[in-house]
């Protein structure tokens, strides 16, 4: 890889951790001190997460529509979602947050389908194909930045100050992409003939939809609340704001290490492993309140989440490496619905048992089931695979 090559694949990088780890993620450790100091319920946190996760929906879905000038409307979408978060500090009102919540969702919704099937169909015409797992790294890197300064910005500036410090740093990072891009050239998308061969709702890829959809659905109470929750267990509260942090660390190299994994062994066999450990993290704090448990149950969690959208987004490709767009379009869609109702879900289960550790065990439940229906799908998959190919054969 020379130094082109990899001011792309950097700028993509850039563009993920203002979009995904910033824009998105930061909202987690924010979320304990806008709850103490504007007096919201865990209920209306729940709302402001699901606006956000709506508009990504929204996003998602909408970025398997373009094919033309995906640059510009690239760079459009990381520029408004630069001034939502810095907008985010200059408001009290919950109605404005809410919609400011909902644009951040929608653009980054955007951004990411766009920027990674951008840089998996740049870094394949270079036969680059086993770098694209890195751009992933993007998320675990902004998770990292904003554990790491919210604490220390909060202590100073609030967590209004805190978001305004968050939005000028995204729009240094935007600035640095814009430049690492300047000569990149995204050819348009060309609309695939429908065929049997390039209908993507068969085999094994609708099996993996369904899980991808419930891992959004279990993982995000986590990813939205981790904090919170510990910082309500008191005899693990004082690691409340360490946690994040963790969960960025392991999220940082975990995407070049799973597909480094996937690259050895099986896919379907990496991602079963990538579910079990997720589902380990998700429950650990359920199962003991100690500062090694809450720890290394956020370095799980990190280092599975952005595995298994590498994972995902990596292998549906491969089945699909002509339709990079729509697949990862179509996946990220699935995982964004599971995200919309998730927070909600979690709230009305923290709401019935009066306790939040029932949110964390109905989310490690609900990840389990994704991983079943991976079995499952890959099982009957793999039986219809040896069913059709005697009959093949034979004629």
């Amino acid at each position: 890889m020379n130094y082109r090559h990899a001011g792309v694949l950097l700028g993509g990088i850039l563009l993920l951790v203002i979009a995904m780890g910033i824009s998105r993620f930061a909202f987690t450790p924010l979320l304990p001190f806008m709850r103490i100091d504007e007096g919201l319920t865990f209920q209306a946190g729940g709302w402001l997460a699901s606006s956000n996760y709506i508009g990504y929906f929204a996003g998602a879905l909408g970025a398997g529509f373009i094919y033309k000038g995906k640059k510009p409307f690239l760079l459009g979408n990381v520029l408004v979602n630069v001034v939502s978060i810095i907008g985010m500090g200059l408001t009290h009102s919950y109605v404005i947050w809410i919609i400011l919540r909902f644009i951040a969702g929608a653009t980054g919704g955007f951004i990411f389908v766009l920027t990674s099937s951008i840089i998996m169909d740049y870094l394949a015409s270079h036969l680059l194909t086993r770098w694209s797992g890195y751009v992933f790294s993007g998320i675990g890197i902004g998770i990292a930045i904003s554990g790491l300064f919210v604490p220390l910005l909060e202590a100073k500036l609030q967590w209004e100050g805190t978001w305004i410090g968050l939005g000028v740093l995204s729009a240094l990072f935007f600035g640095a992409a814009f430049f690492l891009w300047r000569h990149i050239h995204v050819q348009d998308g060309e609309k695939v003939e429908k065929t049997k061969d390039t209908n993507i709702w068969r085999g094994f890829m609708l099996w993996l939809i369904i899980a991808y959809g419930l891992e959004g659905l279990g993982y995000i109470i986590t990813g939205t609340f981790l904090v919170d929750i510990v910082y309500n267990i008191e005899a693990i509260r004082a690691y409340a704001s360490y946690s994040w942090v963790v969960v960025g660390i392991a999220a940082i190299p975990s995407a070049p290490f799973w597909m480094a994994m996937m690259s050895r062994f099986k896919p379907v066999s990496v991602m079963f492993m990538a579910y079990i450990l997720q589902v380990l993290g998700i429950i650990l704090p359920v199962l003991t309140q100690t500062a090694w448990s809450v720890l290394l149950s956020a370095f799980l969690f990190g280092c599975t989440f952005v595995g298994l959208v590498t994972l995902t987004t990596g292998y549906g490709r491969q089945l699909f490496p002509k339709q990079s767009g729509l697949v990862v379009s179509v996946l990220t869609t699935a995982y964004a619905f599971g995200q919309i109702i998730g927070p909600l879900l979690a709230s009305r289960v923290e709401d019935k048992f009066n306790s939040f550790k029932a949110p964390l065990l109905f989310a490690g439940m609900v990840v389990f089931c994704a991983f079943a229906i991976l079995v499952i799908g890959h099982f009957i998959t793999q039986r219809s695979i040896a069913h059709n190919k005697p009959a093949q054969e034979s004629s």
